[in-house]
């Protein structure tokens, strides 16, 4: 028994014999269960409510139709196409030996200029490893200036990127579940003029060891601005460990394929997608992607494809 109890018990005896004992206010007072809730200051500020992701649902068979690999598809030339794409990333991003890479589930989409295909890569990419059994994908739309991967999956603008590196959200609230089994989305966000700033904060720095180190069996493809156009992707391409440089067939020039390349150069593993290269078959277009190494290399891959000099690209992809 405590002293307060003990003097209180000794009030109630003195009262009972009849002695006349004045009411002492203080620290004699045995509180009540609610005058110690007053006592402890004003009561805690409820705990904010724990977001999470959205749930939205893809039309697959509208997605289909636009050449979108979705799952349950018939077997396809696109489909495979984008299984050998796949598999040399993958494998990169799983590496955890000596030779491992930093940030090697980090994969940026990009191109030289516009008009190159890199959005629907980056959206049948990420299709396309969400039907691996033991992967899942995020799906980041990070052409902050001008988004598109919400309006060719066929959903409504929502808060993303950006307002998670400006502190207004987090990835958990902004995170958009599909009805793809293993694919969320990231959108891009609310536009902001400060976009190349807020990609070149120590916020998104944070954020993309994050989501690269959260979850081991995660790979996260980045759908990133024009190399040649806006400086956004140049910052965004620090962070990665992986970049896959979209080049349209028959139309992009050799210069600025060049050029774009140089500005990715501290990015470990840069590998080149030739896409709308001509194929062999009934379908009149394909996709072509190889290896080169080094400065010179050599390519493999589907379909008809050329080189880049000393990118060593033939057919789809380089590996500097």
């Amino acid at each position: 028994m405590s002293l307060i109890e003990q003097a209180a018990q000794r009030l109630a005896q003195l009262r009972q014999a009849g002695v006349v004992v004045p009411e002492i206010d203080g620290d004699l007072a045995v509180a009540s269960p609610g005058a110690h809730a007053a006592a402890a200051g004003p009561a805690a500020t409820p705990a904010a409510p724990v977001q999470t992701s959205r749930m939205v649902t893809l039309d697959l068979d509208a997605l289909m139709a636009k050449g979108i690999v979705t799952p349950n598809a018939p077997r396809s030339f696109i489909a495979d196409q984008y299984r050998v794409i796949k598999r040399p990333l993958i494998t990169n991003a799983m590496n955890r030996g000596e030779s491992a890479v930093r940030h090697s589930n980090l994969i940026m989409v990009t191109s030289a200029l516009s008009g190159e295909g890199k959005s629907f890569t980056s959206i049948n990419l990420a299709m396309s490893i969400a039907a691996e059994l033991d992967r899942t994908v995020m799906l980041v739309d990070a052409d902050v200036a001008r988004p598109s991967v919400l309006k060719v999956l066929g959903l409504e603008p929502a808060p993303g990127l950006l307002e998670v590196l400006e502190g207004k959200a987090d990835v958990a609230g902004t995170l958009l579940r599909t009805n793809v089994d293993k694919l969320t989305i990231l959108p891009s966000g609310t536009p902001h003029p400060k976009a190349t700033e807020l990609l070149a904060s120590e916020a998104m720095a944070t954020l993309l060891d994050d989501i690269a180190t959260r979850y081991a069996d995660r790979i996260v493809i980045f759908d990133s601005p024009p190399l040649l156009l806006t400086t956004e992707s140049r910052v965004l391409a620090s962070h990665m460990g992986q970049i896959v440089v979209v080049v349209h067939a028959g139309r992009t020039l050799q210069a600025d394929v060049q050029n774009a390349l140089a500005t990715i150069e501290s990015c470990p593993i840069r590998l080149m997608l030739l896409n709308k290269a001509r194929a062999v078959g009934k379908d009149a277009y394909g996709y072509g992607y190889g290896y080169g190494y080094g400065d010179y290399g050599y390519g493999y891959g589907h379909g008809y494809g050329y080189g880049y000099g000393d990118a060593g690209a033939s057919a789809g992809a380089s590996k500097a």
